[in-house]
């Protein structure tokens, strides 16, 4: 082998790792930027249940996260609420109905049909945290995905 083909062969390799670098990292955050119900909170703090580090470090990224979607309040909703387990009924429709802990509320970046309530479902969307009361609903959330679509899992 001649010199010319050893550093060819070296600048190819250096070429791919220039490549495969980046794209590693990319594949690492793209694993890191999923959310489970279990991932929400972290610790008791003095006022309470304080969102987890994870939630905080994610908090205006994109994110992914699986649940199911609780029967929303009206079919032209532009949003509803992902729950850790199917629920039947609309917890905004019988007074005895318990509202889960964790629940994720979803806003939609364009109408969706709606799925049934027993159907697992993926959430991709922007996260947020902290108290936020919606000017059109008067509904508050305390952790919402915004720009949200979904899709049957």
């Amino acid at each position: 082998m001649d010199i010319f083909s050893s550093l060819h062969l070296s600048r190819r390799r250096l070429i791919g790792a220039a490549v495969a670098l980046p794209l590693a990292a990319s594949i690492v955050r793209a694993a890191d930027a999923s959310l489970s119900f279990d991932e929400l909170y972290g610790k008791y703090g003095v006022l309470g249940l304080e969102f987890s580090d994870k939630v905080k470090r994610l908090a205006g990224q994109e994110i992914s996260m699986r649940g199911f979607m609780a029967p929303p309040l009206k079919a032209e909703a532009q949003f509803f609420v992902l729950t850790e387990v199917p629920m039947s009924l609309c917890p905004f429709c019988s007074s005895d109905a318990d509202w889960p802990d964790n629940i994720v509320v979803i806003y939609l970046g364009e109408k969706q049909t709606f799925v049934q309530p027993r159907q697992a479902i993926e959430v991709r969307g922007t996260l947020e945290y902290g108290s936020w009361t919606d000017p059109e609903t008067g509904f508050v959330s305390l952790l919402r995905i915004r720009q949200a679509e979904y899709f049957a899992v």
